[in-house]
Order: structure tokens, then sequence, then C-alpha cells
């Protein structure tokens, strides 16, 4: 019971009065760690009595009255009667939530993806595969802060999603594609759901397929799910959807989906951030001053563009630059979020504001920057 009691007091940070279920819970394991298990009995049966779905705190207190006999050395220390799977979930729900307030990630540290938000982007979603967690990051002035984070399920077979039904869940940057409220679903995608953008454009250069990944809730008979249950969709607790959903813009909000994340600090951040932000401007200046081979330089051997890989891109745009006599180039709102799983790939975002002798034109466009030999090189570029 001591153990297990001191692996609880690392998730007991937060006051017994805290409002959520987990926070709730924790002071459950307060009074555990404090050996004060009838004030930890009765603040187990007030969850229970507020929230009846939420199955992980019955698995607590059953431990506590076990605990009046013997000793506990795991969660779930229940009769073999009960079956072992539901018994497994909850308690690699309870070490996923426990792992995750012991983790908790420092003041100074950020996650390595966010290198840069455009000043329209509320908020940042980053996914924790490996801790079943999800970070919200305000937009602080283009440098992500965090403001929250929620326990999550993923997919049965973990990540890396690569075909359809394979019921993993994808690894990469994307975005809330659309809202989908609770009257249009059905009870099992509880509060409502927000599809992603799976595949984006770097899942089909490699490949992948599959469709209908979404964040979502769950039905209404449970709180949570176990950390893997899902087909490959990020799905949460009704009240942690809920409270997310005020934050989440569509076609803006990012959804970043890693293994493990990359914590660095806010120098590195802003290093790497302003060394990508020179390579893009060098690019805009090479581009706007029509010299073709400049402009060029910045595309990989291994660019392509829909139907188009850099031979014949090159080819275009040559043609073109000779048949201007100037050029204008503005950039605004200015995205830029490292791909996780992958090693230095950015995803670049803006709005593209071209002018020239006989055309003018607005568009958001999408680029896929990569280090190359120690410089940045564009391997993918289309229409966002």
């Amino acid at each position: 019971m001591k153990r297990l009691a001191l692996a609880l007091l690392a998730l007991a940070s937060l006051t017994a009065a805290a409002a959520t279920p987990e926070d709730r819970l924790s002071s459950v394991f307060q009074a555990i760690e404090a050996n004060q298990l009838d004030v930890a009995l009765k603040r187990v049966d007030s969850l229970i009595a507020d929230y009846p779905n939420f199955r992980l705190a019955y698995l607590v207190r059953g431990d506590l009255l076990l605990a009046r006999a013997r000793p506990l050395e795991t969660f779930g220390n229940v009769l073999k009667t009960v079956p072992e799977g539901r018994v497994a979930d909850l308690r690699e729900e309870a070490m996923a939530r426990l792992r995750a307030q012991r983790q908790r990630p420092a003041d100074d540290r950020l996650p390595r993806y966010v290198l840069q938000l455009n000043k329209d982007q509320k908020n940042a979603l980053v996914v924790d595969a490996r801790r079943s967690r999800l970070y919200v990051y305000a937009n602080d002035s283009g440098t992500p802060k965090l403001i929250a984070d929620y326990y999550v399920t993923i997919g049965k077979n973990g990540i890396e999603k690569t075909r359809e039904g394979d019921q993993k869940t994808p690894v990469g940057v994307y975005h809330v594609t659309a809202n989908l409220p609770r009257k249009k679903l059905t009870d099992f995608y509880g509060a409502g759901a927000f599809p992603i953008s799976y595949p984006n454009e770097w899942d089909r250069r490699q490949g992948r397929s599959g469709h209908g990944i979404w964040l979502h809730g769950v039905p209404s008979n449970v709180y949570s799910r176990a950390p893997r249950a899902s087909d490959g969709c990020i799905v949460l607790a009704n009240q942690d959807l809920e409270s997310i959903s005020q934050s989440l813009q569509i076609g803006l909000t990012p959804v970043i989906i890693a293994d493990e994340i990359e914590w660095v600090d806010r120098s590195a951040l802003e290093t790497e951030r302003a060394s990508l932000a020179a390579e893009i401007e060098q690019w805009r200046a090479d581009w706007q001053s029509r010299d073709t081979a400049r402009y060029l330089a910045h595309y990989s051997q291994r660019f392509s563009s829909g139907r188009e890989n850099l031979a014949s891109w090159s080819a275009h745009k040559r043609k073109v630059n000779a048949s201007k006599s100037w050029i204008k180039v503005n950039l605004g709102r200015v995205t830029m979020l490292r791909y996780p799983h992958e090693r230095d790939v950015v995803v670049v975002t803006f709005d593209q504001d071209y002018k020239s002798n006989g055309l003018s034109n607005v568009m958001k466009k999408r680029q896929y920057w990569m280090k190359e030999n120690g410089r940045w090189k564009i391997l993918y570029e289309g229409a966002a």
C-alpha cells in the first residue's frame, strides 16, 4: 500500500476542491498518500455520485475497500471473477493519468513542433500519444503557451496510420476541418466531433490512405475510454471535448500528433524559427528579383507538387518569369509547424499576395521545407 500511495502522490498536485473529475480524483489520491483512507473513500463516493459513469473511480473505490483487509500492490486488486480485460483497461488509464501528472512539462519547456503561429490562430493542440495526453497551447505573440491538458484515447493498434482500417492514429501536422455537433451524430460520438485533415499532403506523398480521423467525445454511459480503444480517432471525455471546443477554429487550429513530444527551451525554438524564417524571406526575395536560378536553388531535387517534379516545375517557372518585367510578392499570416517523427521537416502555411505585369492574385499556400546538407529546401508547394 505504501508503494502505491507514493506513486499516487505525484497526481495530488492540485487542491481537493478542483473542479474537474480528474482533479477530484487527484484529491482522492492525496488522501491515500496521507493514509486517510476514510477521507479518500468519502471523496471517491462523492465523485461517483456526480459522475456515475466514471468507471476508473469505481476501481479506486474497490481498492480502498480491499485495503481494509490486505495491502495493495497495484491498481485493481479485484477478485478473479471480474474480467481481467476490463480491469487492465482501467489500470492502464489510471497509470496514463498518473504519468501525465508526474511528467508534466516544466514552465520553460515547449513542444519543438510549434515554431510559429499566425496572429489569427488562437490555439494549437499537441498530442503525446505515448502518454495519452493532449496539450492545449495559447498563441502568445506567435509562440505557444500551455493553458490546459487532457487525457485522451488513441487507436487500438497505436500510431503511424498507413491505410484504411488499420485502427491506428496518424502522426503528423493536421488542422481542424469541421465542427459536427452532437445533434447530427449518434451517441457513440458523445458531445460532438471535429474532423482533422488526415491524409494531408505529406501523407499522400508517403502513400498513406484512409479517412475519418476525428477528435470526438464518448458515449453517454461512459466517462472515458481506455488509452488504446478507438479506430484511430482521438477521443476525449465529453466534458473535456466541450472545454476545448470553445477554442477550436475551423481551418485554423493545428492538431499536431506525436509519438512522444520533444521538449525544448524557448531560445532553441526561437533559433530554429529564425533560421527557417530567414530562408523563407530569401526565397520570397529571390522570386521577386526574377533571378530564376537563385529562386529555383531553394527547391529540393526531390521536390514534387501534384504531378510536377523539379524538372517540370523549373521549366514552367523559367517560362513564366521570362515573360515578366516586374514581380512583387508579399507573405502574410505565416505559420511554421515542425513535423513529428520526421527529420527536419516543417510545414509552412501563409497568405501569398502576388502581383506582376499581367497578373494579380492572393492565395493561401502551403510548403514543406526540409533540411538538406544543412540548408532548408522546399519539398512540396501548393494551395492550402
